[in-house]
C-alpha cells in the first residue's frame, strides 16, 4: 500500500466481512435488483448501477442486528449490485432468441447456465486486473468511489432511506395507475407529415424511471443521448422521407416508427461499432499494462505475508474455474446447434472475445462508470464478428447461424457486464479496506442468486407484455431495443438484408463524433462527446431519449445549487445523495410494479385485467403526475438538511 491512500479500515484490523445474514441479504437483494433492472432494460434500453441503493438498504437492515460493520455492508452491496449487472447482460441478448423464434420460450436451464457461466467468467477474468487498474493506475471508478462514500457517511442511514422509500412509492404508484389501472396513456407523442414530405415529430414517455435514469447519468450523458435521438428522428427520418416519399394509408406516427425500425436505427449500430473499436484502440497501452500486471500476479500467490487488503482468489483456482466454466458452455452450444466443430469454434471465439471485452469493460468502468459502460456496443461488435465468421462455417442458408451468433454474444455480454461491476465493487473495497477475496466470493453469491431468477422473470415479462414492436396481441410490448437490434444484426448478416448503407453511415457519423471529441479534448473542454452515448440515443425510440433528457435537466438545475457538490473534496453531498436515492427509488418502484403487474396479465391473458376505465384519460393527466414527481426529485436533490 505504499504511495497509496490509506484505506478506511487498516489492513491489520480484522472485521467479519462474510456472515450468514450478509450472504442471505446480498442474495435476496441481488435477485430483486436483477428482476427490477431486467424490466427497466427491456423497457428503456438502459440500466443503472444499483450499488448505492443496495448500500443504503443494507445499512438499514443490518442496523437491526447487534453486530454489523462497514465491511459487511460493503459485502452485501457487492453481492446485490451483481444482480443488476447480470440482468443487463441477459436482457440485451437472450430475448433475441425468442424474437427470432429460435426459442419459443426461455428454456430455464439453458438461460440459467449461460447467464451463470457468463457472469462468473466476467468475475474471474477481471480478478487478475485488480492490482493494475485499481492499485497501480488508480482509475476513477466513479460508482465505486460514491458507494464507499455512502457507506462511510452512513452511520445515520435511516434518514437517507426515506428518500429511497418515497421514490419507490412514487414510481410504483404512477406505474400502477398507468399500466395497471389504465387511467392515462403512457406516452405523449405527436407527428405530422406536411405535403407528404416534411416530417415533424415529438414524443416523451411519461415514465418516472426514465427521468430517474437521466438524473443518474447527469446532464452530459443525457444531452448526448438526446442528440442521438435528434439525429435519428429530426434529421435522418425526415431526410429519408424527403428522398423516398411516403406510402399511402399510413399515419405519420406509424411511418416514422417503421422507418426508424427498418433503417435509421442502424445508424446507431454503425456508430456503436466504430465506438467500440475506438475505445479498444484508445486503451490498448493501459490494457496491455493491466494484462502484464495480471500475469505477474500469477507468479506471486497469496501467502501469510500478503496484506489482508491485497489477497485475491488464488490464481490456480482462477485458471481452473475458467477452464471448468468453458465445459458447460461448450455442451450448451453443442446441444443447441448440434454440430461439434461449429460448437467448438463458438466456444473458442466466446472465450477470446469474453476475456478481451471483459478487460475492456473493466477498464471503461474505471473511466465512465458502470451505468455509462458501453456493454451493448461491445456486444454488437462481438455479434458482427461472430456472425461473419459463422457465415463462413455454416453458409448463408443456415437457420441456426443467427442463433449461434447470439449465443456467443450472450456469454460475452454477461461477462463484460459483470467485469465492470466487479471492478467498481473492488474499488469501493479498496477505499474502505475490504479483503478482495471475500468481496469476490460475495460477487459469486450475487451472480448465482440473480442467474437462478432471471429466466422466470423473462418468461413472465414475455408472457404478459411481449418483446419488440407493439402488436394487437401485445399492445404494451416492452421495446427490448438492444435485443431487437441483436436479432436484426444476426439475421441481417446471414440473410443478406442488413442495411449496410445505414451501418456505414453510422460509422461515418461515429468518426465525425470521435473527431469532434478529440477537438474538445485538445481545447481542454470539460464537455466531451463519447460516441457510444450518442449511438445509444440514435437507436432508442425518441420518446425514451426525451424522458432521459428531462431527468438530465433536473440534475443540471440541482447541481447549480451550491450545496450539491464539493469540488475540493469530491465527497458525495447530502442533497446529491438524497436525489440519487430518490431517483433510484423511482426506478425500483416502477420496475417492481411492472413485474408484479405481469402476474395477473399473464394469468388472464389480457393487459386490461386491472383496468378501471374503458377509455383511458388523455396523456396530459400522466404529464401532470410526472411533473409532480419531477418536482419531488428536484426538492430531494437540493435538500440542504443532513440526510445521511
Amino acid at each position: 500500500m505504499s504511495n497509496q491512500q490509506q484505506p478506511y479500515i487498516l489492513p491489520h484490523i480484522q472485521l467479519p466481512e462474510i456472515t450468514v445474514k450478509g450472504i442471505v441479504l446480498g442474495a435476496v437483494l441481488s435477485a430483486i435488483l436483477s428482476a427490477a433492472n431486467a424490466y427497466l432494460g427491456l423497457f428503456a434500453g438502459m440500466t443503472v448501477s444499483a450499488s448505492i441503493p443496495a448500500s443504503v438498504i443494507s445499512m438499514a437492515v443490518l442496523r437491526m442486528f447487534r453486530q454489523s460493520n462497514i465491511l459487511e455492508n460493503n459485502g452485501v452491496q457487492t453481492a446485490a449490485s451483481s444482480g443488476e449487472s447480470l440482468a443487463a447482460g441477459v436482457i440485451f441478448t437472450f430475448p433475441a432468441l425468442v424474437l427470432m423464434q429460435y426459442w419459443t420460450q426461455f428454456n430455464y436451464w439453458e438461460t440459467t447456465l449461460i447467464s451463470l457461466c457468463g457472469g462468473l467468467l466476467g468475475v474471474f477474468f477481471t480478478i487478475p486486473l485488480r492490482r493494475a487498474l485499481i492499485v497501480k493506475q488508480q482509475l476513477q471508478f466513479p460508482e465505486g468511489v460514491a458507494t464507499a462514500e455512502v457507506l462511510k457517511t452512513g452511520t445515520a442511514g435511516g434518514k437517507s432511506l426515506r428518500f429511497l422509500v418515497f421514490g419507490s412509492i412514487s414510481g410504483a404508484l404512477l406505474k400502477l395507475c398507468e399500466a395497471g389501472f389504465h387511467l392515462w396513456g403512457g406516452v405523449f407523442e405527436k407527428a405530422a407529415l406536411l405535403q407528404q414530405k416534411a416530417y415533424v415529430y415529438f414524443g416523451i414517455n411519461l415514465s418516472p424511471a426514465l427521468v430517474a435514469v437521466g438524473y443518474i447519468v447527469r446532464i452530459r450523458i443525457a444531452v448526448l443521448v438526446f442528440l442521438g435521438g435528434v439525429i435519428s428522428w429530426w434529421l435522418a427520418i425526415p431526410a429519408y422521407i424527403a428522398k423516398n416519399g411516403s406510402p399511402e394509408g399510413v399515419t405519420a406516427l406509424e411511418l416514422g416508427n417503421n422507418i426508424w425500425s427498418a433503417e435509421i436505427r442502424y445508424l446507431g449500430a454503425g456508430a456503436m461499432l466504430i465506438g467500440g473499436v475506438w475505445a479498444l484502440l484508445g486503451i490498448r497501452k493501459s490494457l496491455s499494462s493491466a494484462l502484464t500486471e495480471g500475469i505477474a500476479a500469477f507468479r506471486q500467490p497469496n501467502n501469510k505475508e500478503t496484506l489482508r487488503t491485497e489477497r485475491d482468489i488464488p490464481m490456480p483456482i482462477i485458471l481452473l474455474t475458467i477452464a471448468g466454466l468453458l465445459v458447460p458452455i461448450f455442451i450448451i452450444y453443442y446441444y443447441e446447434i448440434g454440430q461439434l466443430p461449429v460448437s467448438l469454434f463458438m466456444a473458442v471465439v466466446m472465450a477470446l472475445a469474453g476475456f478481451l471485452f471483459s478487460a475492456v469493460a473493466g477498464y471503461m468502468a474505471g473511466l465512465v462508470g458502470s451505468s455509462n459502460n458501453p456493454i451493448s456496443g461491445v456486444t454488437i461488435a462481438t455479434l458482427l464478428v461472430a456472425s461473419v465468421l459463422l457465415l463462413l462455417f455454416l453458409g448463408s442458408g443456415s437457420a441456426k447461424g443467427p442463433a449461434a451468433a447470439v449465443l456467443i454474444g450472450a456469454v460475452v455480454c454477461c461477462a463484460a457486464a459483470m467485469s465492470g461491476d466487479n471492478m467498481q465493487d473492488l474499488k469501493s473495497g479498496y477505499i474502505l479496506g475490504a479483503t478482495p477475496v471475500k468481496q469476490q466470493i460475495m460477487q459469486i453469491v450475487g451472480v448465482a442468486a440473480a442467474a437462478f431468477v432471471l429466466a422466470p422473470v423473462l418468461t413472465l415479462l414475455h408472457t404478459a407484455y411481449g418483446f419488440g414492436p407493439q402488436t394487437a396481441q401485445h399492445p404494451h410490448a416492452l421495446a427490448a431495443p438492444q435485443a431487437t437490434l441483436m436479432q436484426s444484426v444476426a439475421e441481417g448478416v446471414f440473410g443478406g438484408t442488413l442495411p449496410w448503407a445505414m451501418i456505414v453511415g453510422g460509422i461515418v457519423l461515429g468518426a465525425v463524433i470521435i473527431f469532434a471529441d478529440a477537438v474538445q479534448e485538445r481545447r481542454g473542454s470539460s464537455f466531451r462527446l463519447p460516441v457510444l452515448a450518442v449511438a445509444v440515443g440514435a437507436y432508442l425510440p425518441f420518446e425514451l431519449d426525451s424522458a432521459i433528457m428531462l431527468g438530465g435537466l433536473i440534475s443540471w438545475l440541482a447541481e447549480r445549487q451550491p450545496q450539491q457538490q464539493n469540488h475540493t473534496t469530491g465527497r458525495v453531498q447530502e442533497g446529491n445523495q438524497a436525489g440519487l436515492l430518490f431517483a433510484s427509488g423511482l426506478i425500483t418502484g416502477e420496475a417492481l410494479v411492472g413485474i408484479a403487474l405481469a402476474v395477473p396479465v399473464a394469468l388472464s391473458g389480457s393487459t386490461n385485467v386491472l383496468a378501471l376505465l374503458q377509455n383511458p384519460l388523455g396523456s396530459w393527466v400522466g404529464a401532470v403526475a410526472l411533473a409532480a414527481v419531477c418536482a419531488g426529485l428536484y426538492v430531494a436533490a437540493v435538500k440542504k438538511e443532513d440526510t445521511v
